[in-house]
């Protein structure tokens, strides 16, 4: 799916998939970006969202990750934030949401990490 610059492309890697996602995530785009994160978390037991081109993200974008951390443990799968970029980890860390996020820096990490 792309809009104006904005990307998601799922990627099936050896025990989970990685959910790339690219531009600013705001309220235009977050819908898209909240059924990504759902269909995967439905479909596997492991979810990385990369969010290293995301250069913005509004409420809306922070709601559809936090829908599918909650999703996610709900069903006992592991999700994870992938090399988190600038501007999304200082919206976490402002909302205190970079403490309740599991956030690993390189992809391979979704799975070693705890």
């Amino acid at each position: 799916m792309s809009d104006s610059g904005n990307s998601v492309a799922s990627e099936n890697r050896d025990g989970y998939v990685l959910i790339r996602l690219s531009g600013e995530v705001d309220l235009s785009w977050s819908q898209q970006v909240r059924r990504a994160v759902l269909d995967a978390i439905a479909n596997d037991t492991a979810v990385g969202v990369d969010l290293s081109d995301v250069s913005y993200i509004d409420s809306s974008g922070i709601a559809a990750l936090v829908e599918g951390f909650q999703n996610a443990r709900t069903r006992g799968s592991r999700f994870a934030l992938v090399s988190v970029s600038h501007a999304v980890r200082a919206v976490l860390e402002l909302a205190r949401l970079d403490r309740v996020f599991l956030i690993v820096d390189t992809p391979d990490a979704v799975i070693a990490a705890a």
